[in-house]
C-alpha cells in the first residue's frame, strides 16, 4: 500500500507567516503538524511508500526537514507550481502523481499533511482492510456552521449513504476529514476528471463516488483540528499542549509572566512580558508587551505593545516608535 501526505498548498489565510514556509512545518507541541502523520505511517508495516505530494516553492523546505528526521519512507513528490492560481486542485494533483510515480495499481491512503488528528493512523486502516471499500474518516464539528464549509456524511451503519460537499444548509454535523483509503481499482482518477468533474476538493471526486460504488466511514470523537487559519492553528496548540506551555531550553525568559497554552522556540527573548495562549518563534524578541492569542514569527521585535489575535511576520519590528 502506498501513502500520499498533501502537502501542496500556499496557506495564504495565515500570511505572513506561510508566505515563505509550509504550514505543514509550523511547531505544535515538541513536533511539526506533518510530524506526526509521517512518524505513524513510518511505523505501519503496511505501508511501503509515503509520498509527500508538494510544489516547487516548498519542495526544498520539505526535503531539508526529512532529511533532518530518521524516517526512511518519505520522498517528495513535487507538481510543478509555484503560486496559488497554478494549482491543478487535490484530484488533478493526485491524477498526476499517481501516474507520475506509476502507482494505479496499489491501494492508496491519501491524508492531508495539515491535518491534527486524534485517532490512530492504523485503526484506521484496519477499518479500511475489514471492509475492503474505498473508506473516509469522519468528525461530529458539532456545527451546522462549520459543516457547511466541508463534506457532509450520512451514514448507515458505517456506510456512507449520502455524500454533499459544503451544502448551503447542512442537516446535521457530521463531515468528512481529509483522510481517505482507495482499492487499487479506484485509484486512478482519469473517469472522474474526464468528465469534467471538479479537480479541486476531494469531497467532490467522494461524491461522485458514493453515487457509484460503497464507501465506508471511520467515526471518531476524540480531537481534530483542519490547520488553515491562525485560530485554527493556535486551537491545535492548545491541544497539543494540554493547557502547559513549551519554552525551548535556549530561550530567554526575564521577568515574564508565562500562561496557559504558549509555545516559546529556541533563542527567542520574552523580557518584561505577559504572554499566554500564544506561538513565539526562534529569535524573536518581546519586551515590555502583553500578547494574547498571537503568532510572532521569527526574527521579529516587538516593543511596548498590547497585542490579541495578533499575526506577526517575520523579520518585523514594531513598537517603541519603530514600525
Amino acid at each position: 500500500m502506498k501513502a500520499v501526505v498533501l502537502a501542496g498548498g500556499y496557506a495564504t489565510r495565515l500570511w505572513p507567516v506561510t508566505k515563505h514556509r509550509p504550514k505543514m512545518l509550523l511547531p505544535v507541541g515538541e513536533s511539526t503538524v506533518i510530524d506526526r502523520i509521517l512518524e505513524e505511517l513510518e511505523e505501519d508495516d503496511r505501508i511501503d511508500d509515503v509520498f509527500v505530494s508538494t510544489n516547487e516553492r516548498f519542495a526544498p523546505d520539505f526535503e531539508a526537514h526529512v532529511e533532518e528526521t530518521d524516517l526512511e519512507k518519505p520522498q517528495l513528490s513535487v507538481e510543478k507550481t509555484t503560486e496559488e492560481e497554478e494549482k491543478f486542485g487535490v484530484i488533478g494533483a493526485l491524477a498526476q502523481l499517481v501516474e507520475r510515480e506509476g502507482i494505479a495499481d496499489e491501494d492508496l491512503l491519501v491524508i492531508a499533511g495539515d491535518n491534527l488528528i486524534s485517532f490512530d493512523v492504523a485503526d484506521f486502516l484496519d477499518r479500511f482492510e475489514e471492509h475492503g471499500a474505498p473508506t473516509l474518516a469522519a468528525y461530529d464539528v458539532g456545527s451546522r456552521d462549520k459543516a457547511s464549509s466541508y463534506g457532509l456524511v450520512e451514514l448507515d451503519g458505517d456506510r456512507v449513504v449520502d455524500f454533499q460537499e459544503k451544502p448551503d444548509d447542512p442537516k446535521s454535523t457530521l463531515v468528512s476529514i481529509a483522510c481517505y483509503a482507495f482499492p487499487a481499482e479506484h485509484v486512478s482518477f482519469d473517469e472522474y476528471l474526464a468528465g469534467d468533474n471538479n479537480p479541486d476538493e476531494p469531497g467532490w471526486f467522494i461524491q461522485w463516488l458514493v453515487d457509484r460504488t460503497d464507501v465506508c466511514a471511520f467515526t471518531f470523537d476524540e480531537a481534530w483540528y483542519d490547520i488553515g487559519t491562525p485560530e485554527s492553528y493556535l486551537e491545535a496548540v492548545a491541544w497539543a499542549l494540554d493547557g502547559g506551555n513549551h519554552v525551548a531550553e535556549s530561550a530567554t525568559l526575564e521577568n515574564t509572566s508565562i500562561g496557559e497554552n504558549v509555545h516559546v522556540l529556541g533563542d527567542a527573548e520574552v523580557v518584561d512580558s505577559n504572554v499566554d495562549h500564544s506561538v513565539v518563534f526562534p529569535e524573536a524578541t518581546i519586551r515590555d508587551s502583553d500578547v494574547r492569542d498571537s503568532i510572532i514569527d521569527r526574527e521579529t521585535h516587538i516593543e511596548d505593545l498590547n497585542l490579541a489575535g495578533a499575526l506577526i511576520g517575520a523579520h518585523t519590528q514594531i513598537g517603541n516608535g519603530e514600525e
